[in-house]
C-alpha cells in the first residue's frame, strides 16, 4: 500500500499572506495532535520565562521577525500555564525555544482501503469519485494538497541549560499558512503542561477568531 508523499515547504512561519478567517468572530472549538516529552519537576513552579533566540534570529531581520510572531502567538499560552515573563532573560527561570513548521502532502486515494468500483472512475464512501461526468471531469475536493501545520516548544532551565518539557501540535488542513492557526497551536501544545504524554493524542482547546 502507498503512502503520501510528504515533502517540507514552508520551516518557520509561513512568508506567505495569513489565510483569511470565514465565518463569524467568537469562540470556536480547536483540535490537534499532540505529543509531550520530559520530566518537570513536581514540586517545580512554572516561573519567569524568556526566549532563547540563534544568533541568526537575532542579527537576520527576516528571521527575527518571524521570531517575533511565534513569540507573541505563545505569549497567551504560557501565562495560561501559570508563567510570567521576566524582566531581565539573564534572571529567568526557564529559556524558551520555539519553532513552526508547514509540511505538505497529495492524498492518495489507493491509501483508503475501502475505494471501489474503478471503471472509469473512482467511487469510494471517503473521497466521492473522480472521474469523467457530464460536466467533465470532476476532482474530488478531498484530493486537494492537505498540510500539516506544526509547533513545537522547548523549555531549558536557565541556570543548567537542561530540557525540562518539550511539547509538539500540529492539525491538518488544505491551507498553507498556519500564521492564523499558531495560537491555537501553541495553546494546544501546552494545555496540558506539565503532564507529559509522549503519545500522540488529540487535544481541543476553546479558540477565538
Amino acid at each position: 500500500m502507498s503512502h503520501p508523499t510528504r515533502r517540507l515547504v514552508l520551516t518557520g512561519l509561513s512568508a506567505a499572506a495569513a489565510l483569511a478567517v470565514t465565518g463569524c468572530a467568537g469562540p470556536y472549538m480547536f483540535s490537534a495532535d499532540v505529543s509531550s516529552y520530559g520530566n518537570w519537576p513536581a514540586d517545580r513552579k512554572p516561573g519567569t520565562y524568556a526566549f532563547d533566540r540563534l544568533p541568526s534570529q537575532q542579527q537576520n531581520d527576516e528571521a527575527a521577525k518571524r521570531q517575533t510572531a511565534l513569540e507573541d502567538a505563545v505569549r497567551p499560552a504560557l501565562e495560561k500555564a501559570g508563567f510570567s515573563p521576566a524582566a531581565d532573560a539573564k534572571t529567568a527561570d526557564v529559556l524558551i525555544t520555539l519553532g513552526a513548521r508547514v509540511t505538505a502532502y497529495d492524498p492518495v486515494p489507493w491509501d483508503d482501503p475501502l475505494w471501489w468500483r474503478w471503471r472509469g472512475r473512482l467511487l469510494s464512501p471517503r473521497y466521492g469519485y473522480v472521474g469523467p461526468g457530464p460536466w467533465g471531469w470532476r476532482q474530488d475536493p478531498f484530493f486537494d494538497r492537505r498540510y500539516d501545520r506544526a509547533v513545537a516548544v522547548l523549555l531549558r532551565d536557565r541556570a543548567s541549560g537542561e530540557a525540562l518539557y518539550e511539547a509538539h501540535a500540529s492539525n491538518e488542513g488544505i491551507n498553507a499558512s498556519a500564521d492564523t492557526l499558531l495560537t491555537p497551536l501553541f495553546a494546544a501544545s501546552l494545555a496540558e503542561f506539565p503532564k507529559v504524554t509522549p503519545k500522540s493524542h488529540r487535544v481541543s482547546i476553546q479558540a477565538t477568531r
